[in-house]
C-alpha cells in the first residue's frame, strides 16, 4: 500500500476479546522468525498472557475492513520491576524513580507498513497514558537497523541493553518522554 489507508484504532484494556487478533496479526508481522523459541506463536502467548494481567494494561489495535492490521500493547511499570532489573547499565533514577509505561510490542502487517499505522498506534497508546516516561526494548538486527532507526526518529533514545529470557536476543532498551 502506498496512500494513506483508512482504519479504526481501538483501545482496550481486556485481553479476552482481542487476544486472538494479537496472535493473528502477530503471527504474520513475525513470519520470518516464527521457526526461533522466542518468536514462536505460543512463546508470545505466554508473554502477552503475563502482560495482560500487570498493572496498567493497555493495547490498542487497528482494524480495516474489520480485520486487525496492527496492535501496540504496554503496561505500567515502578521502581523495582524487573524491566528495570534486567536493563544494564542501571537506568538514571530520573526514569526508576516513577512509574513508567513500557511499551512491550508493535507490530505491524507488512501491506500496512509505510503508512503511518505503526506511528497512529504508537501515538494512540502514548494518548492514554499518564506516566511521564515510555521506554521499549528494540532488537538493534530488526529490518537491518531500519526498527532501531525508526523510534530514534520518533524520539527515542538509547539507556542500556537487556536480555529478558535466555531464548531472547539481546535487545537494546530506548527511552522518551511520554508526551
Amino acid at each position: 500500500m502506498t496512500s494513506t489507508p483508512t482504519t479504526e484504532l481501538r483501545t482496550h484494556t481486556d485481553l479476552g476479546p482481542i487476544r486472538g487478533d494479537i496472535l493473528d496479526t502477530y503471527a504474520e508481522v513475525r513470519a520470518p522468525l516464527l521457526h526461533l523459541p522466542n518468536y514462536a506463536v505460543t512463546a508470545f502467548g505466554e508473554r502477552l498472557d503475563r502482560h495482560s494481567t500487570e498493572l496498567g494494561f493497555a493495547a490498542v489495535l487497528a482494524y480495516a475492513e474489520g480485520a486487525p492490521v496492527g496492535y501496540v500493547y504496554g503496561n505500567r511499570i515502578e521502581h523495582g520491576d524487573r524491566y528495570w532489573q534486567r536493563t544494564a547499565p542501571e537506568p538514571s533514577q530520573k526514569y526508576t524513580g516513577q512509574p513508567a509505561v513500557a511499551l512491550k510490542e508493535i507490530g505491524v502487517r507488512p501491506a500496512w507498513r509505510k503508512t503511518g499505522t505503526a506511528k497512529a498506534l504508537h501515538d494512540a497508546f502514548l494518548a492514554a497514558r499518564d506516566e511521564p516516561y515510555v521506554t521499549l526494548m528494540v532488537n538493534p538486527a530488526a529490518g537491518d537497523g531500519k526498527v532501531h532507526a525508526l523510534y530514534r526518529s520518533w524520539g527515542y533514545e538509547d539507556i542500556g541493553q537487556s536480555q529478558p529470557s535466555l531464548a531472547s536476543p539481546v535487545l537494546t532498551v530506548m527511552i522518551r518522554a511520554t508526551r
